[in-house]
């Protein structure tokens, strides 16, 4: 008996044993489990960038967490977009080292990043739009069957990446046939059939209306619950304090400190970014109106040829020009401009009595116009910023009709100076110029023309808050030198921060006006949605 009982007491103690033992391992399996989560997706260590000649990245670490949207800011020249391409294979890092899920990694190309589960989503979509949306999210990667490609499965596999990003498309719709929003997601859907567990989207919104901007806001909030990481670039510090998680700063290709989401604000972001404080970017000073510099009298673009559009401005004033995307604003702007000449109507400016039937035309009457893409149509971005500069006086300043060296130097040291364009000299190409900076010389080119009526279309798209800052200076002082000023934005807080006076379009149609005391987010878009305009004076009243 009493052996018994001595064997039961050791089988006993072994069964206690084995489950404090079982107990220990779960634990530390638990320990483990929750080091893995907690370890970051992604890390960049003491990063840095050489080109020939600049520094465009100094010694940068930053981590992302699983399922954490983290927003990267920085004036333009940061070192954002260089960071983005060392992270995607795009560019190889002079210095310093990357980790993913722990594990130490380099990348070559862009096929390396994507097999590590890192896509890159330019701000310039990269579709083929002659293509099918199926054939775009698997262009290169194709399914086969017996050689040729598995169309069925194609679509099949699409439709699952389509749902995922909440785009209710047929993945044989041609892309060129969606709206910019739309190719967007596509573009995202495309980044996920790779089974990205890293999305770095750059300046996504630029180029969408506020309801895909909504839409996009929550397929990346949708992206962030299935545990994908996002890296969100945007100049749009609504949309940072909207979206992140976290900030990470950059300022002269450094990294300067990060705010929480508890911290984040427009102040704090801004302060950090410009490295000072920037209470007030919009510099309102009185300056006098002069005479009618333009009247427009019943004009018809080709845009909206049975819709009349009359106005004027007077030199020395600002006029904004609000409205929602596809209002017509900017097709007003090219019909002024000559680029699409008027149907009908009429128009006086100095000696040209009627709308310009081309830009050449325009120009000599004084009228120049920096468009909304200034890659695309405000800039020759394989030449150097002197000549980029020179272009529009070329014909000006030309000696005998030969090209006049001495002015064209002039132009380009004055220009370079009166806009503090940074640069490594004049002779740099403009491709590699920060987009703040490539604005800079879109309006150094008109501005040595000496304008009498300056437009621009959407001036501070995709650019940081202090290159913001030195354009809105910049118009006050031209408008205080007598210079009529109309712009188009899709700002608000630019329209009610430099507009004298702001014209209301919709669907083609300038549907108000309204004084600055009369500016109200309520007053603008009650007449931009086609509202009635004395709604609108009592409203902002």
């Amino acid at each position: 008996m009493k052996r018994s009982t001595t064997i039961i007491n050791l089988f006993c103690a072994l069964a206690s044993r084995r489950q404090f033992m079982a107990l220990v391992a779960s634990s530390q399996a638990r320990i483990s489990m929750s080091e893995t989560q907690s370890s970051p997706v992604l890390e960049v260590r003491r990063v840095g960038k050489k080109f020939p000649s600049v520094k465009a990245l100094d010694d940068v670490s930053l981590e992302l967490q699983a399922g954490e949207v983290l927003a990267v800011i920085g004036e333009n020249g940061a070192g954002k977009s260089t960071l983005m391409k060392i992270l995607a294979g795009v560019e190889s890092p002079t210095s310093g080292e990357l980790y993913v899920e722990g594990q130490p990694r380099s990348f070559s190309s862009v096929e390396q990043a994507l097999q590590a589960g890192i896509s890159l989503i330019h701000q310039e979509l990269n579709l083929s739009t002659n293509l099918e949306v199926g054939a775009n999210i698997f262009l290169g990667r194709e399914p086969t069957r017996f050689g040729l490609i598995d169309g069925r499965k194609v679509e099949r596999e699409a439709m699952k990446f389509l749902k995922m990003v909440g785009l209710d498309v047929s993945p044989r719709t041609l892309v060129g046939k969606l709206s910019i929003g739309k190719q967007q997601l596509v573009e995202i859907a495309k980044a996920l059939s790779t089974r990205a567990r890293v999305l770095i989207m750059d300046e996504p919104t630029s180029s969408l209306s506020q309801h895909e901007t909504e839409t996009l806001f929550g397929v990346v909030t949708a992206l962030r619950d299935r545990g994908v990481s996002v890296i969100y670039i945007s100049h749009r510090l609504g949309e940072i304090e909207e979206l992140a998680d976290r900030v990470v700063v950059l300022r002269d290709g450094r990294y300067v400190g990060q705010l929480s989401r508890d911290e984040l604000n427009h102040d704090a972001m801004v302060s950090m970014m410009v490295g000072r404080d920037v209470s007030k970017f919009y510099h309102r000073a009185a300056h006098e109106t002069g005479a009618e510099v333009l009247t427009v009298d019943q004009l018809r673009t080709p845009a909206n040829p049975r819709l009349p559009l009359s106005f004027s401005i007077r030199a020395g004033e600002i006029v904004g020009i609000a409205g929602l995307v596809g209002a017509g604003r900017s097709e007003l702007l090219t019909t002024l401009f000559g680029v699409t000449p008027a149907v009908a109507g009429s128009m006086r400016l100095g000696r040209l009595s009627h709308p310009p039937r081309t830009t050449v035309e325009a120009i000599e009457a004084g009228i120049v116009l920096a468009p909304e893409d200034r890659r695309l149509t405000g800039l020759i971005l394989s030449m150097s910023v002197k000549r980029n500069l020179s272009l529009a006086t070329l014909r000006r300043d030309a000696t005998l009709g030969f090209l006049n060296r001495s002015s064209e130097n002039r132009v380009s040291h004055d220009m370079s100076k009166l806009l503090q364009i940074k640069s490594s000299g004049d002779d740099q190409v403009v491709q590699y110029l920060s987009g703040g900076n490539q604005q800079k010389v879109v309006l150094g080119k008109w501005l040595a023309t000496k304008p009498r009526l300056l437009m621009l279309d959407e001036p501070t798209r995709g650019i940081d808050v202090g290159a913001k800052e030195e354009i809105y200076k910049l118009m006050h002082e031209l408008a205080g030198q007598g210079v009529a000023i109309l712009f188009v934005s899709s700002e608000m807080e630019e329209i009610f921060g430099l507009s004298d006076r702001t014209l209301v379009m919709h669907e083609g149609r300038i549907t108000g006006e309204l004084a600055q005391e009369q500016l109200s987010e309520a007053a603008v878009m009650n007449l931009a949605t086609g509202g009635n305009p004395s709604t609108s004076s009592r409203t902002s009243a």
